[in-house]
């Protein structure tokens, strides 16, 4: 048998090999996340009864984002790196809000475990009938809108939204909305920049490269690195939403392509 046929006849299956390894490294981090998320959850709802203050619950809540962030790591080699951590510094006191891209799961695990202040996502209703996980985000301070009525749902993130800034969190949101394809850029929504112009609050904007290693809608996990870009703060002082935010997508989709050049190639 030819060296070179034994190369085509053994190519593929080290491929299928290293598919199915994959594979079933991602199952064994699905299953520990779920295995996990319940006594944590738990501990949370105990937490809510027992009448603990809501930063005990909020730390209670995190501690189980690290675990699947640690464990993404450590089962399937799926690391971080952060760039322009310093652009947070001289914020204490300071309304923020964090633009983060949205490509994955893992950047809604992350935000939180790498954030200085505690934060508050915008999220759509539906998550909160998610057994345990929805119950446990239930307890926490965020925002959950429905999106189906968009007057209603805007007015109730700026008045949430106000309430926690003042209380010192930062308010996260995906301007695009929803979890975009590896490459692509989604519609950029107003939302954030309208809270920020209606609070005075800072915009943050983050770039995240988590589709690479962690792809849209897929139980595959990648080995490699997400890089988590952040980007200098912008008053909202004397802007309009509109072109707050044109300069917030400008910032982070050509951060992207720095990030991760060969998926906008």
């Amino acid at each position: 048998m030819s060296g070179m046929y034994k190369w085509r006849l053994l190519g593929p299956r080290k491929k299928r090999k290293r598919v199915v390894v994959k594979l079933l490294k991602s199952f064994i981090h699905l299953l520990w996340m779920m295995f996990t998320l319940i006594p944590c959850a738990l501990y949370v709802l105990l937490l809510r009864v027992a009448g603990a203050s809501k930063a005990r619950l909020y730390h209670g809540a995190v501690f189980w984002l690290r675990n699947c962030v640690v464990s993404l790591d450590r089962i399937c080699g799926v690391k971080y790196a952060l760039h322009g951590m310093d652009n947070l510094k001289g914020l204490e006191g300071v309304s923020v809000i964090v633009l983060v891209k949205h490509q994955s799961t893992y950047e809604t695990f992350l935000m939180p475990v790498i954030m200085p202040h505690p934060v508050s996502y915008v999220f759509k209703k539906e998550l909160l009938r998610i057994p345990f996980f929805g119950w446990a985000i239930g307890c926490l301070d965020m925002i959950h809108i429905d999106r189906s009525q968009r007057t209603k749902a805007f007015a109730k993130v700026v008045e949430h939204g106000r309430v926690l800034l003042e209380k010192g969190n930062w308010v996260v949101m995906f301007p695009e909305g929803t979890r975009i394809e590896r490459g692509q850029v989604g519609a950029y929504k107003l939302g954030g920049t309208r809270l920020a112009v209606q609070t005075g609050a800072h915009v943050v904007p983050v770039a995240v490269s988590s589709a690479k290693c962690w792809p849209r809608k897929a139980l595959l996990k990648i080995a490699g690195t997400v890089d988590v870009s952040v980007g200098l703060p912008i008053s909202s002082v004397g802007r309009t939403p509109e072109e707050l935010m044109a300069q917030v997508q400008d910032w982070i989709e050509s951060e992207m392509r720095r990030l991760d050049p060969s998926a906008y190639a």
